[in-house]
């Protein structure tokens, strides 16, 4: 059995960063990572630095997202300093592109409705003329799209591995193959436990839920709700390819490496993270419908992850009324969130730093309101 400060149960990029920014604090913090077993959605994330789109009918998770493409610049200088590692950011701006009219439209009063809660989320819509003078390898089934001057991507992968190297270079631990089965607390003051599925045991004074799927049944025992549930994502990827593709957009990114990643599906199918030919297809199509010069190009790779998502694709974040100093934290925006998990969320935790203001909005009890109306934009 091992004593520490903060236990975190979960080594993907949302607990990795979370235990990052409270190792940074000075606190002792154990990441306890399930290993390469582990549906690792940072697998499928489309490495997108993004703020448009991002809380429509969830104010307070728009101005959220607001602050954390703030934080994204100064966490990848940090971690490259630190740990050497560069993540690949480029954050020059992003594209969101539509295949008709009535699409674009709609885009746009979704974009007028976030911004005009607090007028920091800049956008331009742009026709299809406007459009192809940015982006000329655009074709002529696009319509036009959005444009937000503060979006961008990274390297997801990189992102992880740079946590974890710094994690451990602010004198953490990360424990591999933690198959984290059951969470209790000790009794009011004592701390609390986390067990494997291998016996081994950890004991903290706080603990950090941040297990994606597992918290669907990790939270209740320590009197918290976090109703999340898979959604599989498929990607691809070429060849690697002159640069044509100067900004990621929503359909697809071109890598530091010169790579194209094309995404992605959203299939609710359980916890199957494999891939089928009818999705390769799909996705393939709408590449080459969007940006032609695909069509002659070779396909290396294609793959499944499994998101993590809530009924309403919002995060949720919450220390446990009944026990204190345990926590839950959940987002499938693992990349463009964080810089705030490490930069608000972590050290919160740590105790160095309030609350966040607003933070009860992000309580998972809010899916146990019955009159809720989930819009799922994120």
């Amino acid at each position: 059995m091992s004593s520490n400060g903060i236990i975190v149960v979960g080594g993907g990029l949302v607990g990795a960063a979370i235990a990052y920014g409270a190792a940074k604090s000075g606190s002792a913090v154990t990441l306890l990572d399930q290993g390469d077993v582990a549906y690792r959605a940072s697998r499928g994330n489309f490495g997108l630095v993004w703020l448009q789109s991002k809380g429509a009918g969830f104010p307070r998770y728009a101005r959220w997202s607001r602050d954390a493409v703030d934080h994204w610049d100064p966490l990848a200088s940090e971690l490259r300093e630190l740990t050497g590692v560069d993540v690949d950011l480029q954050q020059n701006g992003g594209f969101w592109i539509g295949f008709s009219e009535k699409e674009v439209a709609e885009r746009e009063a979704m974009l007028a409705k976030i911004n005009a809660a607090d007028g920091r989320t800049p956008f331009e819509m742009l026709d299809h003329r406007e459009l192809k003078a940015r982006l000329p390898a655009i074709g002529p089934k696009v319509a036009g799209g959005s444009w937000c001057p503060l979006d961008g991507h990274a390297n997801p992968l990189k992102l992880l591995h740079a946590l974890h190297a710094g994690i451990q270079a602010l004198g953490g631990r990360i424990c591999n193959g933690a198959d984290v089965a059951e969470v209790c607390p000790l009794g009011e003051g004592r701390g609390f436990r986390a067990r494997g599925s291998d016996g081994r045991q950890w004991i903290g004074e706080k603990i950090v839920l941040a297990a994606g799927l597992s918290n669907s049944v990790l939270a209740p025992q320590l009197g918290l709700h976090a109703p999340v549930v898979p959604n599989r994502g498929q990607v691809l990827i070429t060849e690697r390819l002159k640069k044509f593709l100067p900004h990621p957009t929503n359909k697809a990114r071109q890598t530091a490496e010169g790579t194209v990643q094309l995404g992605f599906s959203v299939e609710d199918v359980g916890l199957d993270d494999g891939t089928t030919v009818a999705a390769i297809e799909w996705i393939a199509k709408r590449a080459v419908a969007t940006f032609p010069i695909l069509s002659s190009v070779k396909l290396v790779r294609a793959w499944g992850a499994l998101r993590v998502m809530t009924p309403d694709g919002s995060p949720i974040y919450q220390e446990s009324a009944r026990y204190p100093g345990a926590f839950t934290a959940t987002s499938h925006s693992g990349v463009s969130l964080a810089g705030s998990h490490a930069y608000e969320i972590g050290p919160w935790i740590a105790g160095v730093k309030s609350a966040p203001e607003g933070i009860e909005e992000f309580a998972g009890e809010r899916f146990l309101d019955p009159d809720r109306k989930f819009s799922n934009a994120h």
